[in-house]
This record gives C-alpha cells, sequence and structure tokens, in this order.
C-alpha cells in the first residue's frame, strides 16, 4: 500500500463512526501493539485507539478529520498534516503526525503534533 492511500484509510478511520467499520480498518493498517501518541493522548493498541477515535466524536460531533498538504514518506517513515472542521466550516485543530510502519506495512507508532487546538 502506498503512503498516501495509508494516510487517506488513517484518516477516514478517525472519521468512522461505526466502531465494527474503524476495527476492521484498523485490523488492516494497525499493528496489533501501536502507539499513538499526542498532546493529550498515549494508547496502545487497536482497541486503545478506537476508544480515543470515540472521544474524539464525542468531543467534536459533526467534525471530520482531512488531509492538508502532501503525504512524504523515507525508509519507513511517512509524515502527513491533517485538520479538523465541521463542513463548511473553517478547522478548529490541526496538526502533523509522523508514523513509523512495522515489517509488513501496519502503522506500528504515530507521533502527533499540533499546530493548533482549542483548549479543554
Amino acid at each position: 500500500m502506498n503512503a498516501s492511500t495509508l494516510a487517506g484509510q488513517y484518516i477516514a478511520m478517525w472519521n468512522e463512526a461505526d466502531a465494527g467499520a474503524r476495527a476492521a480498518i484498523l485490523e488492516q493498517i494497525w499493528s496489533a501493539d501501536g502507539v499513538f501518541v499526542d498532546p493529550t493522548f498515549e494508547v496502545n493498541g487497536r482497541d486503545g485507539l478506537s476508544k480515543t477515535v470515540e472521544t474524539a466524536h464525542q468531543m467534536f460531533p459533526g467534525y471530520a478529520f482531512s488531509l492538508t498538504g502532501e503525504v512524504t514518506e523515507h525508509h519507513n517513515r511517512i509524515r502527513w498534516t491533517w485538520h479538523l472542521a465541521a463542513d463548511g466550516q473553517e478547522p478548529v485543530a490541526g496538526g502533523t503526525d509522523v508514523v513509523t510502519l512495522d515489517g509488513s506495512g501496519q502503522i506500528s507508532e504515530v507521533i502527533g503534533f499540533l499546530d493548533f487546538a482549542p483548549a479543554h
């Protein structure tokens, strides 16, 4: 899977409200012991990340994540930027994720940096 496709699936997973559909995406793209770290959350595994996504949906109902800019890669690393916005509105949050892939091409780690976000 190429880096842009993987990034698109990752963002789709963040936007997926159905836990079963989200789990199916995670099974494809996320290693079983993958780690997600940003200034707000630090979680391990697919279930931990899925619960973090549920929390984001509760905090920002009606908002969706989208990729912005170019997805870049080298070696087993990928970088992309994203925004969180309601349809037709200015984004309320945005950031950059630095991703590490394991030997099978699944995401083993995401380190997220927030460029801007609401206080909470």
